[in-house]
């Protein structure tokens, strides 16, 4: 099993965490989350950030540890490239709801199956949906005998 950690800015990585929880509620132990916080330095994340990753691979059974930051080249992004070594964890930037449901999904594929499905996950999430405008909407006809609605 590969655990998840999230490091955004606040108050997104834990808001992404309840998310993950609320649709799977058994999840818990396997995310952990750090909201970089603006009032702290960088050495202050990294050394949480550090003992988050030492109790997440202390956890026991955890073969990988999948990181998720919210910005590339930003403060979370930077702390968690000190942390992951390429080989028993990997970062992925750029989290959104749909990637980290994804990767919590398939959290027990190896690591670089996770790594994949995480990023495939989080970019089929994003796309733009067209809506029909109400000015190009078919107008009703609402006439006295016609009834669509509850009485």
């Amino acid at each position: 099993m590969n655990a998840i950690l999230l490091i955004a800015h606040a108050p997104l990585a834990n808001a992404l965490r309840q998310c993950a929880l609320h649709v799977f509620p058994d999840c818990g132990a396997a995310v952990t989350a750090i909201d970089v916080q603006p009032n702290l330095s960088p050495d202050e994340t990294l050394a949480a950030a550090r003992i988050a990753m030492e109790q997440l691979a202390a956890a026991g059974n955890v073969q990988g540890i999948l990181v998720l930051t919210d910005i590339f080249g930003a403060t979370p992004s930077n702390v968690a490239q000190k942390l992951v070594d390429g080989i028993a964890s990997r970062l992925i930037t750029g989290v959104n709801l749909p990637m980290l449901l994804r990767a919590v999904s398939y959290r027990h594929e190896p690591l670089d199956t996770l790594v994949s499905r995480a990023v495939i996950g989080g970019t089929q999430g994003v796309m733009q949906v067209a809506i029909t405008a109400p000015q190009q909407q078919p107008q009703r006809n609402h006439d006295q005998d016609h009834h669509d609605h509850q009485q």
